[in-house]
């Protein structure tokens, strides 16, 4: 019996399998950091669910189960509050590059002079978005458009940080004999700020030093070094 395939359907098959491997090659960094994220937020949902359930014993309270985890401030704060700080570093590594330098790291502009995303964008270059084609209000949002989606992902996490915390909050108080709190109570206490600043922190911390290190130290082949043999006060 005959089994081999014919040959338009042998060459749709690798045509496929081309493109396949051609989308993996050209997203592959994004692709292996999300699926990296939804790994390790899963981990975090697990364990999270296993430390809830084990307070919940604690306070003489019944277990849930993990799709109702999904439902409590626990999972909500422990969540939004690390996106939070996350976006906000981002946001402000972002806008402070474009007017402070460091000498010597390729995570600056150099110390003089200006670069190809300093100049006025050019509205008939081709394959432009269309933002550009259309100037005017458009083209100003979207010229500051990075910035702008960083920060409304750090003001939406903010605010699921303080809407979970709450509830998280409560819960605590009242295990405690003591009144629940709304929101904007929450936001206003010791502890809301202190789960936000030490978050925040680090966050400035890790960046600072991803500025600095660049300056001397090298990693071969990566677009946040410098050429091996550069020298420190070149900035790429």
């Amino acid at each position: 019996m005959d089994t081999a395939l014919p040959a338009d359907l042998h060459k749709s098959s690798n045509v496929r399998s081309s493109s396949f491997q051609r989308v993996l090659y050209e997203n592959g960094l994004s692709i292996v950091l999300l699926s990296t994220f939804l790994a390790l937020w899963w981990a975090q949902t697990f364990t999270g669910w296993k430390v809830f359930n084990a307070q919940q014993k604690e306070h003489g309270e019944a277990a849930i189960t993990y799709a109702q985890y999904f439902r409590t401030g626990h999972f909500v704060e422990a969540t939004a509050e690390n996106w939070e700080s996350e976006f906000l570093q981002m946001a402000a590594f972002v806008w402070l590059a474009v007017h402070l330098r460091q000498k010597g790291s390729p995570e600056s502009k150099p110390i003089e002079g200006d670069e190809d995303v300093d100049r006025d964008p050019d509205r008939s270059r081709a394959g432009a978005p269309w933002p550009v084609r259309r100037g005017g209000i458009w083209l100003r949002l979207y010229s500051h458009s990075l910035t702008w989606a960083f920060l409304l992902m750090f003001l939406i996490s903010f605010l699921l940080h303080a809407a979970g915390g709450a509830r998280e909050y409560s819960q605590d108080q009242i295990a405690h004999g003591q009144a629940a709190v709304s929101m904007r109570q929450f936001m206003g206490t010791a502890e809301f700020w202190f789960q936000s600043m030490q978050n925040w922190q680090s966050e400035f911390l890790a960046i600072a030093m991803m500025v600095l290190l660049s300056i001397w130290l090298r990693q071969k082949g990566s677009p946040e070094s410098k050429p091996v043999d550069a020298s420190h006060d070149d900035h790429e």
